[in-house]
């Protein structure tokens, strides 16, 4: 993939994680963390609201089935594993509910949130 190209998705990408953030402090989460990342995986937003803790993976398409069909297997292990490793640093955490959240954002249309999207065992 060409600089440019890799840059422009890096902007969109960053772009996608905004909207969904502000997205969820509009439904009443407080975000904790923005692009987590430790050497076994990322994860684009963790939010808290209430007794559950989200870790929440965005995902920026031209339309919101394009988005929601992007998310792997593969992806889904890396992300558990960071945030494994991100409530083994926050102890504080822990004792919460914790689950996997989806945003799916596509232009020129409302951020679909899809709460609790796969079951992961901590």
């Amino acid at each position: 993939m060409a600089t440019a190209e890799r840059k422009r998705r890096e902007a969109d990408g960053r772009r996608a994680e905004t909207v969904a953030a502000l997205y969820l402090r509009l439904k009443g989460f407080r975000i904790l963390a923005r692009r987590w990342r430790i050497h076994a995986g990322e994860i684009d937003l963790i939010a808290r609201r209430g007794g559950v803790v989200a870790f929440v993976e965005v995902k920026a398409r031209a339309d919101l089935a394009g988005a929601a069909e992007s998310l792997g297997a593969r992806q889904r292990r890396r992300i558990a594993r960071a945030a494994a490793a991100f409530l083994q640093k926050r102890p504080d955490l822990q004792g919460l509910d914790q689950r996997f959240d989806v945003v799916l954002v596509a232009p020129w249309r409302l951020p679909h949130h899809i709460s609790d999207a796969w079951r992961d065992v901590f």
